[in-house]
């Protein structure tokens, strides 16, 4: 293990401890969690790059599904009615958020069990396996029936992956960063999200551009789908080549058994107020991510009849500036604290919701960029802070299980359904406005679950030795 233990000294309450609620400097350990580890950066940077290749991987898939459905329903479902072809397509899309929840049952007690790493290895493969078979799968003018079936299986493969690939990839960094480094190394979790989307929803608006429709049809709709196979070999090169967390592998030495055995209660009932913080935080963190890169295309050509080329070139425009921004807000997080940071998000969306929808009605170029630019600003509040905040509700022993659970439930309810439910409001009530209000209502949520929830910047991960960076054990122990 590339860590140094450094003999722990007494503790002295100060800005960093409990009680204060203020972010501040490692505390030194009690026994129960063992002396402190000193980090190795070239090993933390190989952890950070290893975890946001995955989940970049994953949003790839997701930009390219988006913008490349209506190609895909006419090659999977050509059923001669164009919506039914769009609905049909999404809906094997949507099928993947079903078995999501699964997924985080399965890999995240498997991760607290047999480790981190692991895990990570066996959720690129089935990513990249998914993604990659969908490339392949023959159309259905050449096998009929069997065509949409083999891409609502690849789909399956792909959400049950997942469910276990997001969790485990922010446990893995938060849990090799150093206590005072984690929100800023935590960020680039999120910055891979973005770069995928991009690079996929990219990669389909390029293609569009160059190919002919017949060539798209017969041939083109594959390439983004099988550049997954590369991804996911450099992917699994990078994770294999990792070692085991610094807190798994304390947990592991603490353990009676070779590996510790979590039972499914102590995960669930054992964590039930963690659990519910956790799924308030991550509806507001979904809800508004969903919202802003998924529904709002879509809103812009059928709510305000804009133009669908101009609208995917101001969301792409939105999630770079969003990434040029993440990894300053996620070293904000580290320097002022996390709950301060989702608490501004959380105001943001309540206070300014509706002003900025109104902007982005009001359909010109710039006012559509101002109004979709403020909301991507917000919505930084939280890929910046929770990658680092959503580790830090749970101890090293249930970690991974009890936050995939949490997780992937909260993301199954609210995340990916925040584009169906807001279309059937607005279809209810008639109000345009009703993208505005679901996402005020996600932001008291948010809002309620970071007022009850404890400051975690700089300090130890629940149940785990303090962290430091090389050279700093001496002043913070």
């Amino acid at each position: 293990m590339s860590t140094v233990p450094v003999a722990p000294h007494p503790v002295v309450p100060g800005p960093g401890s409990p009680a204060s609620g203020k972010a501040g400097p490692a505390q030194a350990p009690d026994p129960a969690v063992g002396p402190p580890t000193v980090t190795d950066p070239a090993l933390v940077r190989r952890a950070v790059k290893a975890a946001a290749l995955g989940n970049a991987m994953e949003w790839f898939d997701f930009g390219v599904y988006s913008y490349i459905a209506v190609t895909l329903g006419k090659v999977f479902f050509p059923s001669g009615n164009p919506t039914a072809q769009l609905l049909s397509t999404f809906g094997a899309f949507a099928a993947a958020f079903l078995v999501r929840p699964l997924g985080g049952m399965v890999f995240g007690p498997l991760g607290d069990r047999v480790g981190r790493q692991k895990v990570l290895a066996l959720t690129m493969i089935m990513m990249a396996a998914g993604t990659f078979a969908i490339g392949l799968i023959p159309s259905y003018a050449a096998i009929g029936v069997g065509a949409p079936i083999l891409l609502l299986a690849a789909r399956l493969v792909q959400g049950f992956s997942t469910g276990g690939e997001y969790v485990g990839a922010s446990t893995f960094i938060a849990e090799y960063a150093p206590d005072k480094r984690r929100g800023f190394l935590g960020s680039w979790l999120e910055f891979g999200t973005l770069a995928g989307y991009i690079g996929g929803a990219g990669l389909v608006t390029l293609m569009t551009a160059l190919l002919s429709t017949d060539d798209l049809l017969s041939w083109g709709w594959r390439i983004p789908f099988l550049i997954a196979g590369p991804m996911g070999v450099i992917g699994l090169y990078l994770r294999m080549r990792l070692e085991e967390t610094p807190a798994f592998a304390a947990e592991v030495a603490k353990a009676e058994t070779e590996r510790p055995k979590v039972p499914l209660r102590e995960m669930v009932t054992g964590q039930w107020r963690a659990l519910l913080l956790c799924v308030g935080l991550v509806l507001v963190f979904n809800v508004t991510d969903y919202m802003l890169l998924s529904y709002m295309p879509s809103y812009l050509t059928g709510e305000l009849g804009y133009d669908a080329t101009h609208g995917l070139v101001v969301v792409l425009g939105v999630m770079v500036l969003m990434m040029i921004v993440q990894p300053f807000a996620g070293a904000l997080t580290d320097r002022v604290g996390r709950r301060p940071v989702i608490a501004a998000g959380c105001a943001g969306f309540l206070a300014l919701s509706v002003p900025a929808l109104l902007l982005i009605r009001d359909g010109s170029l710039l006012a559509v960029a101002v109004g979709m630019g403020a909301l991507g600003m917000l919505l930084v509040c939280f890929t910046a802070a929770m990658p680092s905040a959503l580790p830090a509700l749970f101890p090293t022993r249930v970690r991974y299980g009890s936050l995939s659970i949490g997780f992937n439930v909260s993301v199954s309810l609210f995340g990916g359904t925040t584009p169906l439910v807001v279309t059937a409001l607005i279809g209810v009530t008639g109000d345009v406005m009703m993208p505005a209000y679901y996402m005020m209502a996600a932001a008291v949520v948010g809002g309620f679950a970071v007022w009850r929830m404890a400051e975690s910047a700089g300090r130890p991960l629940p149940g785990s030795a303090p962290s430091l960076e090389p050279g700093t054990q001496a002043e913070q122990v």
